[in-house]
């Protein structure tokens, strides 16, 4: 009767606290820039040594610029955290992937990547999208920079067991409808606080027949609807996806590994806190009208006119300049990202592509198209994917989080209006004063080539 997070959780508790939280075992640790330097500074005040550096991973990716990797950072803000990061790596004995490193990108998408996200694992990262991981069949969450140093120091953590919640997709979704809208629709549904203190499985045809890196982006977004994680049972699609990646097990080491992975699913008489059922059929392209990922609406929707805890809607809406009952359809885009953990993975790029493709971008967009990893920049090279894209009229950046957030030089200015494929869209998000609209690969392209919000299935 046990669920999947059951049997992965329980297999990594090393002792229970009486009335206080699980001690957890933690399989892999991944560190940023951003969130570790207070971390590594009270491992050097305590004199410790990290207790497994065999199983932390360290790059940079939040203050990366995006072009001119090779020469030094300008914003001096960001080139210390860079390079605090590479020295305390250094003295720790840790794994670094550094800038213009093959290895390096964003750490949520190269973990996977390189077969360092495996099924059944535990694993952290003082960052709020390493749910994304939990497409690989793993628990995994984001933890704060003290529980970094807490990993740091004892490769454990200390952690209440959430609750657990089943969302099941049934049926195939329509021409155009990609595993962002899915994750769109279903926070429209929940709310951003819907699944607090749950820890979801997702299941049902939908996710089914989702690619890997559909399933990426649909676990990197479980935190969005106010989730401690997300998280898919491995299957055929997972086995093939990682065979034969840098970190997977090889050879006879590869067959036990499938052989156990194989019964990492959830019992059919499991019992789950509370489990939810959605109708692909109910699912078409979205986007966002407000400044939390959950105010979206289908893209020939109108903004609602009766909107919940009214101060805040309207708040939100006077921020973005738009009104109840209003459409979106045909309004003026200024910027369009591509990119973030989100959807900065070789599907993406495909999609935008074929989108694209024949078309030419629009003279008033800026459009900044973002590889997740120098391992996507290669496989977009390599298929010929920035040759379609350079007739289109858009360039290639180097890898990075870019405009996901405004920590980097690529900010979208005050007042004008982004089409993303980012996680969040709250204010000043992009950049101070900036306006966001998420939205899937598809849906940007579109609005990439017209100049203003479009159904992508237009195109198709």
């Amino acid at each position: 009767m046990n669920t999947l997070f059951d049997k992965i959780w329980d297999k990594h508790v090393v002792q229970l606290v009486a009335d206080g939280p699980t001690q957890l075992y933690i399989d892999r640790l991944y560190c940023h820039e951003v969130t570790s330097p207070q971390a590594f500074d009270g491992m050097r005040a305590r004199g410790l040594k990290c207790f497994r550096p065999e199983k932390i991973y360290c790059m940079p990716d939040h203050n990366t610029p995006t072009h001119d990797q090779d020469k030094p950072i300008a914003d001096p803000v960001s080139k210390a955290q860079v390079d605090a990061l590479e020295r305390n790596a250094q003295e720790f004995g840790l794994t670094y992937y550094g800038m213009m490193s093959k290895d390096n990108g964003i750490i949520h998408v190269v973990g996977p990547e390189k077969g360092l996200s495996l099924p059944g694992m535990t694993i952290v990262c003082g960052d709020s999208h390493t749910s994304t991981h939990g497409a690989m069949g793993a628990v995994a969450f984001g933890i704060g920079t003290s529980e970094v140093e807490m990993v740091m120091a004892s490769q454990c953590i200390l952690q209440q067991k959430p609750k657990s919640m089943r969302i099941s997709i049934n049926g195939r979704l329509g021409r155009g409808v990609t595993p962002k809208d899915v994750a769109l629709y279903l926070m429209a549904k929940l709310t951003t606080s819907g699944a607090t203190g749950y820890f979801v499985e997702y299941a049902g045809d939908v996710v089914d027949s989702m690619s890997m890196e559909g399933r990426l982006t649909l676990c990197n977004l479980s935190i969005e609807m106010g989730a401690r994680g997300g998280f898919i049972a491995p299957d055929e699609t997972t086995f093939d996806y990682l065979k034969g990646r840098e970190f997977a097990p090889k050879g006879a080491d590869w067959d036990k590994a499938v052989a156990y992975w194989r019964t990492l699913k959830s019992d059919d008489d499991a019992v789950f806190d509370k489990e939810l059922t959605f109708d692909a059929a109910d699912i078409e392209p979205r986007i966002t009208y407000g400044t939390n990922p959950g105010m979206g609406i289908g893209i020939t929707e109108a903004i609602p006119e009766d909107l919940k805890s009214q101060i805040s809607s309207f708040k939100s809406l006077d921020y973005m300049g738009f009104r109840p009952g209003q459409k979106l359809l045909g309004t003026k885009v200024d910027y369009v990202f591509l990119g973030a953990c989100t959807n900065g993975r070789i599907e993406d790029f495909r999609a935008f592509a074929s989108m694209v493709k024949g078309r030419q971008k629009a003279a008033d967009v800026v459009a900044w198209l973002v590889p997740g990893s120098w391992a996507v920049s290669q496989q977009i090279h390599d298929e010929g994917l920035d040759r379609v894209l350079a007739e289109a009229g858009f360039a290639i950046r180097q890898p990075g989080c870019s405009a996901c957030l405004a920590m980097n030089d690529d900010k979208v200015p005050a007042g004008k209006l982004a089409v993303s494929t980012s996680n969040r869209n709250f204010e000043g998000r992009q950049g101070p004063g900036s306006r966001t609209i998420l939205a899937s690969p598809l849906t940007a392209a579109a609005a990439a080539v017209t100049g203003v919000i479009t159904d992508p299935r237009e195109f198709l």
